[in-house]
């Protein structure tokens, strides 16, 4: 391996030890379901609005009333990517109980529309950009890492949020919980 490739790989996985530190930290310090977020946060991001790639527009007051899955993520975070199959799975299998997933990309436009032509998803996709992090934080993901999950109620409210790649169990089981 050539040295500015060991360079690359060292940093890479410090990058990667850092936020699983973060994530962990994160995990431990803002268990629960509001604990860390801004609730006034949470009643506006009802009011939030976030361009799609296709250059459409989603309102998130549109889909309130649902229970709701709101997924932070970004095309250069491989646990990110990793779990959009399942995120996309439980927004099929849970379509008819009124489950919604949205995904909000925290990242630039081309790279977003670059991804979901090669890995398309059946669920809306909002453009958030780098701004989605903090956004993010002021919902309760303290360390700002991604991927990061919210759970709102039908009634708007934030169950249950998660950092780190969710599994289908888990949502399953968020979803069962909050009938």
């Amino acid at each position: 391996m050539n040295p500015d490739r060991r360079a690359w790989s060292l940093a890479a996985g410090v990058a990667t030890a850092a936020a699983g530190a973060g994530a962990g930290w994160a995990l431990w310090r803002g268990r629960g379901t509001d604990e860390g977020a801004d609730t006034g946060m949470v009643e506006g991001l009802w009011s939030s609005g976030f361009d799609t790639p296709d250059g459409g527009r989603l309102a998130l007051a549109s889909l309130r009333g649902h229970p709701l899955v709101l997924n932070f993520w970004a095309t250069w975070c491989p646990p990110c990517i990793r779990e959009m199959p399942t995120l996309d799975r439980f927004q099929r299998d849970f379509a008819g109980r009124g489950w919604l997933v949205v995904g909000l990309a925290a990242d630039k436009l081309e790279p977003v529309r670059e991804f979901l032509a090669r890995a398309p998803v059946s669920y809306p996709i909002g453009l958030a950009g780098f701004a989605g992090i903090d956004l993010s934080r002021r919902l309760g993901n303290v360390g700002g890492g991604l991927p990061f999950s919210l759970i709102l109620g039908r009634d708007g409210r934030l169950v249950q949020r998660h950092i780190g790649e969710v599994s289908y169990d888990g949502l399953v089981g968020w979803a069962n919980a909050s009938r």
